[in-house]
């Protein structure tokens, strides 16, 4: 007798198994065209806001000698995650909303390049906000110790690390995945190539390749936000415990900051993935998928910059350097 089939066993005969020539991104072109154009309208504007928020951080980092701080080293180095991040996604879900019904076509190879670059990339970013804390902590609650231990060799060699973490991660969870035969067709029910959303269409038992996901969440999301909150604890308790009212001000408006990043991207990130395949809906994920693709990164450099007076002074410092020669300049045309 045949083992019955548990709920990640495909129903489909093995006859039917397949490796598809193409896979589909169906995004939202079953919605009215009308309703597509508005969302391009709305989301380009974000997408483009985006891109300029965070490039301004990374330049920024690089090019004010007030900002050469650990602090504002993985603040640009997650400024330029953010960046990849975006480019790698936005993009084609905004032509999505301009093409015709019936989804855009993309090969295998693109499929699984996209869907591993994401990962590598939301990845890294889970690591660098834990590298952050880590900074935060040493800066504040060991303070006469923190020059001598966050130096440019180790700021270099946590960035390293979070890259290469999320690297790995990204390359076991495609490799697992793509790995399997699909039966259910190359229609990929989202707006892009998600784990989730391409993981429905394979065939066999998936049981595997569902845990490889929630032990990867597990490194990725529950273990760095756990460091996360311990350390900025231990950090909010060192502040109210020392220091005067304008530094204690200054210290705490940069760990809110920090906290307030990491509980958006860590809430997001562990609402969609943290869940078995039979608990979610596609369409719910896909909807949601607009939220953490074109808000979620708009509110870092928000964050960041408007709450951030060193950002702010650095920004004025290179403004004003800028308009003496743009008017003198002007003053000879």
């Amino acid at each position: 007798a045949c083992p019955p089939l548990g709920p990640n066993t495909s129903h489909w005969p093995e006859s039917s198994w397949t490796a598809p020539q193409e896979f589909v991104i169906l995004g939202f072109s079953g919605w009215p065209q009308g309703l597509r154009v508005l969302l391009f309208a709305l989301l380009l504007p974000l997408y483009l806001a985006t891109l300029a928020g965070n490039l301004l951080i990374l330049v920024l980092a690089l090019v004010e000698p007030a900002l050469h701080t650990p602090m504002y080293f993985f603040l640009g180095a997650l400024s330029a995650v953010e960046v990849a991040y975006t480019l790698v996604l936005t993009p084609r879900m905004l032509a999505g909303f301009l093409l015709p019904p019936g989804g855009q076509a993309v090969a295998p190879s693109t499929c699984a390049a996209q869907m591993g670059l994401f990962v590598a990339l939301g990845g890294s970013e889970c690591l660098l906000l834990a590298a952050m804390a880590l900074d935060r902590y040493l800066a504040i609650c060991r303070p006469l110790y923190y020059p001598q231990l966050m130096t440019t060799g180790l700021c270099w060699g946590l960035l390293a690390s979070c890259c290469v973490g999320g690297s790995v991660l990204a390359l076991g969870l495609t490799t697992a995945i793509f790995q399997l035969p699909f039966c259910h067709g190359g229609l990929v029910n989202h707006v892009f190539c998600d784990l989730p959303a391409v993981l429905v269409l394979a065939c066999g038992n998936r049981d595997l390749q569902e845990h490889v996901l929630l032990v990867a969440c597990l490194l990725l999301l529950v273990l760095p936000l756990v460091l996360i909150l311990l350390s900025y604890t231990r950090v909010l308790v060192v502040i109210l415990g020392v220091g005067g009212t304008a530094g204690r001000r200054k210290a705490f408006n940069t760990v809110a900051s920090h906290l307030t990043v990491a509980v958006l991207h860590y809430g997001c990130a562990t609402a969609m993935y943290a869940r078995p395949l039979s608990s979610r809906s596609l369409e719910e994920d896909k909807l949601v998928s607009l939220i953490y693709i074109n808000l979620t990164p708009l509110l870092y450099p928000a964050i960041y910059t408007l709450r951030n007076r060193d950002m702010q002074g650095a920004l004025q410092r290179v403004v004003s350097q800028r308009t003496p020669g743009m008017t003198h300049q002007a003053e000879f045309t």
